[in-house]
């Protein structure tokens, strides 16, 4: 259970940030439920002020196993004869006073009936992709690879902003802030703004796409699902075959020299730059993007090529403030619990739009 460069998993959450430190949310005074709750895996974990995070206890499962988040945290906990104080759910869907429905799933997340079931007196729903940008405050040099410019030293305590996005069973992103050495993280769903296509091929995948879906968002065409769609719409402008019927077919026939599939990618590729480069423009991230979830360790060759830098900078107007923008991915192996447990520490702090709020302490 090491990170993907080998170290200890969580290592880097035990030496905090200089600067100012946000409200403790609980964790130092408590023991505390940590969760990554996504479309298709639920990892849980359990940490305490005192030993850090109890790497032993550190779980994954299939979402389509269990009929709730509520009954899967149950079992985990009775599993492991623990009762923590305080949990934070880092969720894959919009956080809406104390609620959240999976956007690529069917649960529906109540924080409410969660404290009730559970007995944790304390719980905080965020965003996924919020406790990735959280996962900034504790992130060391060695959790990350740099794709053009490298990223200043997150551990400075100078001020910054940043965006971090990325695909897995959907496309995440969240604008991140460092202010005063404390580290605000925005709640957004970036992901579902629409496609814009670059080319004359993504015009006519865009065609194609339309007439399946009407709307088309980044998150068609840029996530586990997002290829599939990508090679299928290929096909139909090709006049090819696309035989695949799952994003790992896809990525096999890749490695095997399919040329469809190994376009799809390619053009994936392509079309995450293009995505990245627009969230810096619209986050004002100026010192840095980071590319993180669950396909980035597996595109990381494609993504060190060129052609996802090319893409990114190609802004028209600002296509040379873009160039000098650093940009990296993130190659820590659960950086959303490492997100959680800064969050649960008071490193970081989620902050919403509006009259919303995950919290139901």
């Amino acid at each position: 259970m090491g990170t993907a460069h080998g170290g200890a998993f969580f290592a880097a959450t035990h030496g905090a940030r200089r600067g100012s430190k946000p409200k403790d949310f609980g964790m130092s005074a408590a023991s505390v439920l940590l969760a990554d709750v996504g479309g298709t895996n639920l990892r849980l974990v359990l940490a305490d002020a005192e030993r850090g995070v109890d790497q032993d206890s550190l779980v994954s499962l299939r979402v389509a196993e269990h009929p709730s988040l509520e009954a899967a945290a149950r079992s985990y906990l009775r599993a492991r004869g623990a009762q923590p104080e305080v949990a934070v759910f880092a969720v894959a869907g919009r956080v809406e006073q104390g609620r959240a429905q999976i956007t690529n799933h069917p649960w529906h997340i109540d924080c409410g009936a969660l404290r009730a079931l559970l007995e944790i007196p304390r719980i905080k729903l965020v965003n996924d992709f919020a406790a990735m940008g959280a996962s900034l405050a504790a992130l060391q040099a060695v959790d990350m690879v740099a794709l053009g410019p490298a990223l200043p030293d997150l551990g400075a305590g100078s001020d910054g902003c940043f965006a971090v996005l990325g695909p897995g069973t959907g496309l995440g992103a969240t604008a991140v802030l460092r202010r005063g050495g404390r580290w605000l993280v925005m709640e957004t769903e970036g992901g579902h703004i629409g496609f814009a296509p670059q080319d004359a091929l993504e015009i006519e995948l865009l065609r194609v796409l339309s007439a399946r879906f009407g709307r088309v968002s980044n998150e068609r065409l840029v996530c586990g699902g997002g290829l599939l769609n990508l090679y299928r719409a290929l096909g139909e402008v090709r006049g090819e075959p696309a035989p695949a019927l799952t994003p790992e077919a896809v990525s096999s026939d890749a490695l095997r020299g399919n040329a469809l599939a190994l376009a799809a990618l390619e053009r994936f590729v392509l079309i995450l730059g293009s995505v990245a480069g627009d969230l810096a423009l619209a986050y004002g991230a100026w010192d840095g993007v980071l590319l993180a979830g669950g396909l980035v360790p597996q595109l990381l060759p494609r993504l060190q090529s060129g052609d996802f830098r090319t893409r990114f900078a190609a802004k028209g107007r600002f296509g040379a403030t873009l160039a000098r923008i650093p940009s990296a991915a993130i190659l820590h192996a659960q950086p959303g619990l490492l997100g959680a447990l800064a969050i649960a520490g008071g490193r970081a702090e989620v902050h919403h739009c509006g009259a919303v709020s995950g919290a139901c302490a």
